[in-house]
């Protein structure tokens, strides 16, 4: 019984933290559930001893630095930009499209390039850039990215 009180209380956290809040990037989510699961492992863990409670949270620890840090995730972010420079969305001008989204932008590896809606009328096109971060770059887009909103809603 105590573990289906425990499940009803994460769904009541992460509904909480859903809809109260802004939009929270799904990394940091994944953290948060994280935290929040080891806490329950170590609330429940009332017949382990106390080095396999060590263990366990180290394994946990170790899986995530590793996973995020060394092995499969790869640091990208993305912006999205309205482009005026219309004729350089063709295939063949792909690499002049590169060079100028990188000079205009700041962005020295930009990876890939997604072309969203054109508006020809206004000669304008909707283009979302992808591009590696570095752990510069993404304190720095963390500083910048996130709104403060005083407000109750």
């Amino acid at each position: 019984m105590l573990q289906i009180g425990f499940a009803l209380g994460l769904f009541a956290i992460f509904g909480i933290i859903r809809y109260r809040t802004h939009a929270i990037p799904i990394k940091e989510m994944t953290y948060l559930f994280l935290i929040i699961g080891i806490s329950v492992i170590n609330a429940l863990a009332n017949t382990a001893s106390i080095s396999e409670i060590i263990f366990t949270n180290l394994m946990i620890i170790l899986i995530t630095w590793g996973l995020e840090k060394k092995w499969l995730l790869r640091h990208e972010s993305s912006k999205s930009i309205i482009y005026e420079k219309i004729n350089l969305i063709k295939p063949e001008n792909h690499k002049e499209l590169i060079e100028d989204l990188q000079n205009r932008t700041g962005i020295s590896k930009i990876s890939r390039i997604e072309i969203g809606e054109v508006d020809f009328l206004k000669d304008i096109c909707h283009i979302t850039i992808f591009f590696e971060i570095s752990d510069k770059m993404d304190s720095i887009s963390h500083q910048v990215g996130h709104k403060i909103d005083d407000d109750d809603d």
